[in-house]
């Protein structure tokens, strides 16, 4: 199979360039890539692909860099956008049998945002059904497979943003991350991802799962792809009762993200052969337990040791309560999606059963019908714990336990290191179809993840090396760089520096 055009340029920036100097036209840039993808569907990475769509935002593009007027800066870069981003045109789905064929009438803000900006999108992207799993088996359609070893899962619930940024079927992709939804796919698919502080991208026209958890950012090759995606899309939205106006001192808005980010890069490079001399990176070593696979901590110790020829410090820090952010996020989530869910009672939009006796007969068999094994799971445990007599004894406990989590974040975070790093994940992609029937395994291989969502802070993860899955095939390892409140900045910037003497993010699957 023949690469798309765009994996000929070494990211944003160059395609930019190419595409502002007319060496190479967006709609070109899009023909290739839908060829691509069409070619890939194998994968399962798209739910919904329409070329009419997609060649019309192109030539737009194309018009507009013709034009001599300023053009956004992703004009004619194409993108793709996970399924729970409400899009006007393609259908919008959140992977699940209860959306079947909608189509929303208004796009998310994120997707506005990106469309201002001249991106043009090749359509929607598998993902664990309304963003619930760390596998994308829990797709109503079909799990996406990961590019670098077909019998491995790509991570969830953006595997289908991963795999797609993996297999150059994009250049980078829309995602969220509730409990590590960006973060652990990325890992297991060799690519970069970024979750920023809660609150600092619109939720709006996001189909939610757990409202004080979810988060939107991008999924890319590399950091500098993150920063050209994650900027425009920061900013305040009044239409998002969880947007923030500030980030700290500092205005939410596009440019802030970019400007922390050279400045960062700025200095790192006054610092000649060590950018990052004086960093405190804090090692926790509850993330260093004998659950952690041999493969990914010897990969995740030669990044460290990489970071410390870059001028970085090791600092050893503890998390004490790393372990209890599974049963807290295992209440608080489950709760929040039993209420964000009960929308879909097959009355106003939705899966409606075609028979049924009356009111209550027609909710309880559209929701058996439109739901799938784990968002009925999940529903039922939420409900469970709000439910009277246990509120007081699962989600109250869970609340206290969450601000006891972000305590330890900030004890350790400014005082003791100016970083957090350590692995996403516990091992490398595991087979499909192996946790498939124990859910609380599958929940256990968040453990490094959801702590950050729980706290609402941002962490980067970028490739740092491969370990061993089945029959001995290379599976990729992701490193997790984890900062205080607003630091997207900087951690990308610290990302930027380890790309810069590594090749991880470089690297490409063999089928690929």
């Amino acid at each position: 199979m023949s690469l798309p055009l765009h994996t000929e340029f070494d990211g944003i920036a160059a395609l930019r360039l190419a595409l502002t100097e007319r060496r190479i036209s967006a709609v070109d840039l899009a023909q290739s890539a839908l060829a691509a993808i069409d070619a890939r569907r194998d994968l399962n990475a798209f739910l919904d692909v329409d070329a009419d769509l997609t060649l019309a935002q192109a030539r737009a593009a194309d018009a507009a860099l013709a034009s001599g007027q300023t053009a956004g800066s992703l004009a004619g870069i194409p993108i793709a956008h996970k399924d729970v981003f409400v899009t006007r045109g393609w259908k919008t789905t959140a992977a699940s049998k209860m959306l079947e064929g909608y189509v929303s009438p208004f796009d998310a803000t994120v997707v506005e945002r990106l469309n201002a900006a001249g991106a043009v999108t090749l359509g929607k992207l598998n993902c664990d059904e309304f963003a619930m799993g760390s596998s994308n088996e829990n797709s109503a359609y079909g799990p996406v497979l990961n590019p670098w070893d077909t019998r491995a899962v790509p991570g969830g619930s953006s595997g289908g943003s991963a795999a797609a940024v993996a297999a150059g079927l994009v250049v980078g992709a829309t995602a969220t991350d509730t409990g590590g939804s960006i973060r652990q796919p990325a890992a297991f698919c060799g690519v970069s991802g970024i979750k920023p502080t809660y609150g600092t991208v619109s939720r709006y026209g996001m189909i939610a799962y757990g409202s004080s958890l979810d988060q939107a950012g991008p999924i890319a090759r590399h950091a500098r792809d993150l920063v050209e995606l994650l900027d425009p899309i920061m900013g305040f939205d009044p239409r998002d009762s969880t947007s923030l106006e500030q980030c700290g001192s500092k205005p939410n808005a596009p440019g802030r993200l970019r400007d922390e980010f050279d400045a960062f890069v700025a200095q790192a490079k006054a610092k000649g052969d060590t950018p990052l001399q004086g960093l405190r990176i804090g090692i926790p070593r509850e993330f260093f337990g004998s659950g952690l696979a041999a493969d990914v901590a010897m990969a995740v110790d030669t990044a460290l040791q990489q970071l410390e020829a870059l001028g970085a410090v090791r600092v050893d820090i503890s998390l004490p309560r790393t372990e209890l952010s599974i049963p807290a996020y295992y209440v608080i989530a489950p709760a929040e999606a039993s209420s964000n869910l009960s929308r879909y009672d097959g009355v106003r939009y939705g899966h409606r059963a075609d028979q049924y006796t009356g009111l209550a007969e027609m909710t309880s068999r559209s929701r058996a019908e439109g739901f799938g094994p784990e968002v009925q799971r999940r529903i039922l445990l939420g409900t469970y714990v709000l439910s009277h007599g246990y509120y007081d004894a699962y989600y109250l406990q869970a609340q206290k336990l969450r601000r006891l989590i972000a305590d330890d974040f900030q004890k350790a975070l400014g005082s003791q290191c100016d970083v957090i790093v350590g692995p996403v994940a516990p091992s490398v992609a595991w087979n499909l179809g192996e946790k498939s029937n124990d859910p609380t395994a599958m929940y256990l291989a968040d453990i490094f993840t959801l702590s950050l969502n729980l706290a609402g802070l941002p962490g980067v993860s970028i490739p740092c090396g491969f370990g061993q899955g089945a029959a001995h095939a290379q599976r990729p390892v992701g490193l997790q760089i984890i900062g205080n409140y607003f630091d997207e900045g900087r951690l990308l910037g610290i990302a930027d520096a380890f790309q810069q003497v590594t090749d991880w993010h470089t690297r490409r699957p063999a089928t690929v």
